[in-house]
């Protein structure tokens, strides 16, 4: 009897699937954070007559067979890619990307991993960072006699100064696309790494074909669709008493076969 197995099966994966939806509701207020989705797939079938056999008793052939299921495996835990609502801030080195694209940020290794989180910081020396200190590419710096700062769309960094009519300019964010986004390789604190299945980045200007667009003074919400998240608890819940049933309905049968006498 495989239905214990089955069952089983079931049960872990709706364990997995409560994991991913509660994950979902912990980063509600992360900022440019996009919800996952645990994918499913059936396992292999116990062929106990093939489709299109030829019959032996009547020379027929079957039209359908004996497939039986052997349980549930994960597939895939993907991401829903999906806009998040730009929230107002009034920060002049609070970012939002606004359509496709993420930021380049060097990382302590040397290497380079991509955000959307706009929350960006200055060190004591004027670079601007992230909040956790990377450096955000290509590396601009702030004067400390600058009185204020201004981004537009396509990422340019402008400087004003006591006595200065016109602002300089200090430099140029870039965005970076993939061709595969569920690709990349999510690391923690907002960060993702390019990998085999991300593709290379393509980098490129903000507002550029292809790339979205920078809003200075805004942050991207998460994209958590709390409703949808509590929906989803519920069925992954029933889904998972229902499989403890079929446990607890094959053991009440399992338990008359041995007591035959």
């Amino acid at each position: 009897m495989n239905a214990l197995q089955i069952a089983a099966s079931g049960m872990s994966a709706q364990q997995m699937k409560v994991d991913v939806v509660s994950n979902n509701l912990a980063n509600m207020s992360t900022t440019a954070y996009n919800a996952r989705r645990a994918d499913f797939a059936d396992l292999m079938y116990q062929q106990i007559q093939k489709p299109g056999v030829i019959s032996s008793e009547g020379g027929t052939m079957l039209p359908t067979g004996v497939q039986l299921g052997m349980g549930v495996r994960p597939a895939s835990v993907s991401v829903v890619l999906q806009q998040g609502v730009l929230s107002e801030t009034g920060g002049d080195l609070d970012l939002a990307v606004q359509g496709k694209g993420y930021l380049e940020v060097t990382l302590p290794s040397g290497g380079t991993a991509f955000t959307r989180d706009g929350g960006l910081k200055r060190t004591a020396d004027g670079l601007i960072v992230t909040s956790d200190g990377y450096q955000v590419n290509p590396g601009i710096t702030i004067p400390s006699d600058a009185k204020s700062i201004a981004i537009n769309s396509d990422g340019e960094v402008y400087a004003y100064f006591e006595g200065q009519l016109n602002p300089t300019q200090l430099g140029q964010f870039t965005l970076a696309v993939f061709t595969n986004e569920k690709g990349l390789e999510a690391t923690g604190s907002n960060l993702f790494l390019e990998s085999a299945a991300s593709g290379p980045p393509i980098a490129g200007a903000a507002g550029g074909e292809g790339f979205g667009l920078l809003r200075q003074g805004y942050l991207e919400s998460s994209s958590v669709d709390a409703v949808q998240e509590i929906t989803e608890l519920i069925k992954a819940q029933r889904g998972y008493e229902l499989n403890a049933k079929v446990i607890t309905a094959v053991d009440q049968m399992m338990s008359t076969a041995t007591q035959v006498k």
